[in-house]
């Protein structure tokens, strides 16, 4: 058995005769954890009379219920800085001294991300357009995606269907045309 598991037995043992109300193990349990369960008293509390004031009534909890201190479920420091913490979390709910700022101090951290409602509405513009699309001849849906979807230019299109640029131009102005006229119903 190494420093640590006997420090565990040791403090399990005045746990447990704590539980039957024997004083001499509380005041040996108190000096065993008085360091740590201060340390965070006061690390929650923000001040030192508050601490001492929060581990006064962990104490009080431990001598009323260490009798429910059971060994194996948990280890009895664990049990014992979880009453504290919980004691000094009470304390600070209870002062409600949460440092706080003036809301006009607040820094601006807006979300760059766009509200929901704007993503609903631009996937239903999307969809609508697609339908659109959807609706016009070949050419002209295979010409009108070409260009503004891949960047291709008008040249470009007229050379890869080796038709005149007139032509292109023709096909997605009509194209563009009834899409306003679909969009717009």
């Amino acid at each position: 058995m190494d420093a640590t598991d006997a420090a565990r037995e040791r403090l399990t043992a005045a746990l447990v005769l704590t539980g039957t109300e024997d004083r001499v193990a509380f005041r040996k349990l108190y000096d065993l954890t008085a360091a740590k369960l201060f340390g965070i008293c006061l690390r929650i509390c923000g001040e030192r009379q508050g601490a001492e004031d929060v581990l006064a009534e962990v104490y009080l909890t431990v001598w009323r219920r260490a009798g429910a201190f059971e060994p194996g479920r948990s280890s009895p420091i664990t049990w014992l800085a979880a009453i504290a913490r919980n004691r000094a979390i009470d304390w600070r709910r209870a002062r409600g001294s949460r440092p706080t700022a003036p809301l006009a101090d607040a820094p601006d951290v807006a979300d760059p991300a766009p509200l929901a409602s704007e993503l609903l509405e631009a996937a239903g513009e999307a969809a609508r357009l697609h339908g659109c699309l959807a609706g016009l001849e070949e050419r002209q849906r295979a010409t009108i995606s070409t260009a503004f979807f891949d960047g291709v230019t008008y040249a470009e299109l007229a050379d890869r269907q080796a038709v005149p640029l007139g032509t292109v131009k023709s096909w997605v102005r009509r194209g563009l045309q009834a899409l306003k006229r679909c969009l717009q119903a």
